[in-house]
């Protein structure tokens, strides 16, 4: 009878460090995936795990739990860097030069919709990024330069499909084209299925990490899609398409 404390204790110390094993087993679980209400439900649970394991008397679990919720706040910082570097991005946007004039932004806006549907007419797959408050540069590999007027005619001719760089990108930056075919970072994101086309993986990934505007047209079906924030907007009619490409450009260019 004298032992029993001691095996008491023994078998704390072992239902601690079982109980331990199996939430962080199931917390990998739950984060898999990588999204983040399900990370942001994995620190609430491991905050009532902290709690119980000091009513309970579990140090083992305590130690784990208390280590990791001291690292939260870094782990929210990875969890939302998008967001919070858009948000950055949107506060603290640079005005280069003067504003461009509403006309010519219009005019922009009309030649990179006579472009996208020209070449869905005749099935040509392209990838159109118009960069918005944030440089898009960093998030961009390859591509030759070009720093040309902004047409229909010029884009279309980029993306024929015996062009040496109808593959990548066409990038526009402050009204005007850039560079061309660059390659842009897929999508990560695991719900995003895998049906879906390079071009539009591409476009998605690169509107999850950088505020700007990507028109994709289909080389499959000729559809005209525009992505932003990791959102695609589907089959955009010619109106459309042109009423989109101006609540989304327009106003930001000029401001």
């Amino acid at each position: 009878m004298t032992d029993f404390p001691q095996n008491y204790g023994l078998l704390l110390d072992l239902f601690d460090i079982a109980l331990a094993a199996v939430i962080i087993y199931r917390l990998s679980l739950l984060v898999k995936g990588a999204l983040a209400v399900r990370i942001l439900l994995a620190l609430a649970s491991l905050l009532l795990c902290s709690m119980f394991s000091r009513l309970a008397g579990l140090q083992t679990l305590r130690l784990i739990s208390n280590s990791i919720l001291s690292s939260s706040c870094i782990v929210l910082v990875i969890i939302f860097q998008t967001d919070i570097r858009r948000a950055f991005a949107t506060l603290n946007r640079v005005r280069h030069g003067k504003q461009r004039e509403t006309g010519e932004a219009d005019s922009i806006i009309e030649e990179l919709a006579t472009a996208a549907e020209t070449l869905a007419s005749k099935r040509i797959g392209a990838l159109i990024v118009i960069e918005r408050g944030m440089s898009v540069d960093s998030f961009i590999a390859v591509g030759t330069d070009i720093d040309a007027k902004v047409t229909s005619e010029l884009i279309s001719s980029i993306f024929l499909p015996y062009s040496p760089i109808h593959d990548g990108a066409v990038i526009i930056q402050k009204g005007k084209l850039t560079r061309a075919g660059c390659f842009l970072p897929l999508t990560q994101n695991p719900e995003i299925s895998k049906a879906l086309g390079t071009r539009h993986r591409a476009a998605l990934g690169l509107t999850e990490l950088v505020d700007a505007v990507v028109i994709v047209v289909s080389e499959e079906t000729g559809a005209i899609s525009v992505v932003l924030g990791g959102r695609k907007t589907n089959d955009l009619e010619s109106s459309t398409l042109r009423k989109v490409l101006k609540r989304l450009i327009e106003a930001r260019w000029l401001s």
